[in-house]
């Protein structure tokens, strides 16, 4: 290769060298230049919203602020407005005390004039009084030497003149109040047995001594004959009663003088016809069950009679007599209710009078429990009630209440000489029952109260007919051991207070709850 060519390539590499960095530094210049400019650009829009949001927030700033001072104005007025309104208040009350204390004022001078005027007209009647005294005395002494005695001896002869006056006097005054008080007491007779009747008026009813029992069909008549008439005897030995079976469609009639008996005979036969077995071993089975029942449902009777009438506290054999009076009549009367309604109106009229009526119901009650016994013991019933009695704790007033309704003994207390015109009013007008309602209200209603009578009693609820009570106490003032004592306390408070039949169950309830709630 020559020196031209050589020069050649040299100018070739030279000129391809400066061709080169021109372009590359175009290039540089061009991209550079872009982004400086872009980012100029982005820079100005960002000035432009920052600055726009900044206007924004301060016209927020200003709007809260107008807002705020708005508030602020609000509330100083209403405080402005309360403060006024208490201002306005206080001076009211300050007028008033001070028109209070001028008018007690006013009312102070007033009294003391009035003491200085009567101060003033005591000194007047004293003076007075000296004056009459004198003049008295004066006169004394005058008509002592006109007369010629003394004044002791005019005394005792103006008194022995006045005593025979008074006795005259009061013999007759005797003798018309003797006989406006025998009129009065007819008439008051007449109006309390009146008043008495009057408020016991109720439907009356005839109480029927025949027992039927009706039976599905005929072929049961057979059945209970039975084979050669061995069920049929097996029920009259078991039961002490008569089964007449006759062509009477559908019914057998059961025939006894014994009311009990009559009544355990019906139930037996309805049970068999029920049940379908009809046999003398199941007869017998029977029999012992409806008699063990019948000797718990007259127990029952008597209770519900005692609670009817408010007589409580009886012995438990007396229970059992009142019950048996409800299977015994007395000329189509049921004695039971004869003996409640007697009850009834004895209290009434005991009321009129201003008498114990506890006292006059209770021996209302149990006037006729010797017609229990009549057929087991010797005496007339009115004797053998008050034996019993007086055998079972009761009173010697009420013992002698029942002895003399039937004036077979004299009577030792009002209470006891109503009897006799309670059971003539009853028998006159028999079948005759009242209602018992108020007693069960009252009986509650003294039960819930005596136990609210305690501290820390939240409920009480008495139930069962006043069988029972439930007390609910509060948890936070009787705690786990307080509660015996407090059950102690509640029944010994009613053993002491009421009268009842049976037990009366006391259930004390402490029940403490804790409500909490989780956000």
């Amino acid at each position: 290769m020559n020196d031209q060519q050589i020069a050649f390539l040299l100018f070739i590499f030279l000129l391809g060298t400066l061709l080169g960095a021109s372009i590359f530094w175009l290039y540089q210049w061009t991209t550079l230049g872009g982004k400086k400019r872009l980012a100029s650009k982005i820079i100005s829009e960002a000035e432009l919203k920052a600055l726009e949001i900044k206007r924004a927030a301060e016209l927020m700033a200003e709007q809260k602020m107008i807002e705020l001072q708005k508030e602020g104005e609000k509330l100083w007025l209403t405080g402005k407005k309360q403060l006024q309104k208490e201002e306005e208040r206080f001076k009211q009350r300050e007028d008033k005390l001070e028109a209070r204390i001028h008018l007690t004022e006013k009312k102070l001078a007033d009294l003391d004039k009035r003491e200085a005027i009567l101060v003033a007209r005591k000194e007047i009647l004293n003076e007075e009084k000296e004056t009459l005294t004198k003049r008295s005395q004066q006169l004394c002494q005058q008509l002592e030497q006109l007369s010629g005695l003394s004044s002791n001896e005019a005394k005792e002869i103006l008194l022995k003149n006045l005593d025979h006056a008074v006795l005259v006097e009061t013999a007759h005054l005797i003798r018309k109040a003797k006989k406006e008080a025998e009129e009065e007491a007819e008439h008051q007779a007449n109006k309390i047995i009146t008043t008495a009747i009057n408020r016991l008026a109720v439907r009356c009813t005839n109480e029927t001594t025949v027992c039927t029992v009706a039976i599905p069909n005929e072929e049961m008549k057979g059945r209970i004959i039975g084979r050669e008439g061995r069920n049929i005897r097996a029920l009259e030995n078991a039961t002490g009663v008569n089964f007449i079976i006759d062509d009477t469609p559908g019914t057998i009639v059961i025939s006894g003088f014994d009311p009990v008996r009559k009544y355990i005979a019906k139930m037996v036969l309805n049970e068999l016809v029920k049940d379908g077995r009809i046999h003398p071993a199941h007869i017998e089975e029977i029999v012992e069950k409806v008699r063990f029942d019948t000797q718990k449902q007259i127990k029952q009777y008597g209770e519900d009679a005692a609670l009817r009438a408010g007589a409580m506290n009886l012995h438990p054999e007396l229970f059992i007599l009142l019950g048996k009076l409800k299977f015994r009549y007395s000329y189509g009367q049921n004695v039971l209710e004869h003996s409640l309604e007697v009850s009834h109106l004895m209290g009434l009229m005991a009321a009129e009078m201003g008498l114990d009526t506890h006292l006059a119901k209770r021996i209302g009650l149990l006037h006729d429990i010797g017609k229990a016994v009549t057929h087991e013991v010797e005496g007339s019933h009115a004797l053998i009630g008050y034996d019993f009695a007086l055998k079972y704790g009761e009173s010697e007033q009420v013992a002698n209440g029942i002895g003399c309704h039937h004036r077979e003994m004299e009577p030792l207390t009002i209470e006891a000489d109503l009897c006799s015109a309670a059971d003539a009013i009853s028998a006159s007008r028999e079948g005759a029952r009242s209602e018992a309602i108020e007693e069960y209200i009252k009986r509650l209603k003294k039960l819930e109260d005596l136990a609210y009578e305690f501290k820390g009693i939240e409920k009480a609820y008495a139930m069962q007919a006043g069988r029972e009570i439930r007390v609910m106490v509060l948890p936070d003032q009787i705690d786990d051991n307080e509660m015996t004592h407090l059950a102690r306390d509640l029944t010994n408070r009613i053993e002491k207070e009421l009268n009842y039949p049976g037990k009366v169950k006391i259930t004390l309830i402490r029940e403490k709850r804790i409500v909490k709630y989780a956000v």
